[in-house]
């Protein structure tokens, strides 16, 4: 079985459909699944629950992942991250009078 993850030079990764930031978010999600699921285990939850637990939340992440990559595409997540942190509109309510005289020093 043999995978190939790099597609050129200049081109961002690929594997299984999953582009660019996809691929990390599926990685980190997975691992962070794992982690939660031996902790669950550790403290003493029911092997099963555990079990249910895991494979409900991998599939969950699983699904999310691609549904992203499908919907927004290679750059439209960190698009849409940048369009939510600009602002829509900047509102000064300072008359410009006072926006251009010099500042007296207090004593």
């Amino acid at each position: 079985m043999e995978y190939n993850i790099n597609k050129g030079i200049g081109k961002s990764v690929e594997f299984k459909g999953l582009k660019a930031q996809y691929l990390f978010i599926f990685a980190g999600g997975l691992l962070s699944v794992f982690v939660l699921f031996v902790i669950l285990y550790m403290i003493g939850i029911d092997q099963w629950i555990c079990i249910g637990f895991g494979i409900i939340a991998a599939s969950v992440l699983v699904w999310l992942t691609f549904n992203l990559n499908a919907k927004y595409g290679e750059n439209g997540l960190m698009k849409l991250m940048a369009k939510r942190q600009h602002p829509r509109y900047l509102i000064n309510r300072k008359i410009p009078y006072r926006l251009f005289r010099k500042k007296k020093k207090a004593l």
